[in-house]
């Protein structure tokens, strides 16, 4: 690819980022395993697939997959210029996702739009 893609982080309005906040206190060897994932967003942008990213039945949602001992998914958005958007995070720890951490993504994605 001759461009690469951006991973920006949602914001709170005092400035905070739980996404990336929740990726600082992970154990080093899962956050090398995100930012490879990442680094394949960046090069591949909406071509990266399965296993790495698939997308939330009925929602506008993507999420990145982390798999192993620890199930770690970060709900994102490709926005304009070639940018994702990581709205939320979280240790997957049931089949299903709960439907707290999805209503969390777009009630982000939500209040990121109306700014």
């Amino acid at each position: 690819m001759d461009q690469k893609w951006e991973i920006i982080y949602y914001e709170t309005s005092h400035g905070n980022s739980p996404v990336f906040e929740f990726i600082q206190n992970l154990d080093p060897k899962i956050k090398s395993k995100i930012i490879g994932v990442m680094d394949l967003l960046k090069e591949l942008g909406t071509l990266v697939g399965p296993p790495h990213s698939k997308k939330v039945t009925s929602t506008p949602l993507w999420e990145i997959r982390i798999l192993g001992s620890d199930n770690i998914r970060i709900f994102y958005v490709a926005i304009v210029n070639r940018r994702f958007l990581l709205l939320h995070a979280f240790l997957k720890k049931k089949q299903k996702i709960d439907k707290k951490d999805i209503r969390t993504a777009l009630d982000r994605l939500n209040e990121y739009k109306s700014r």
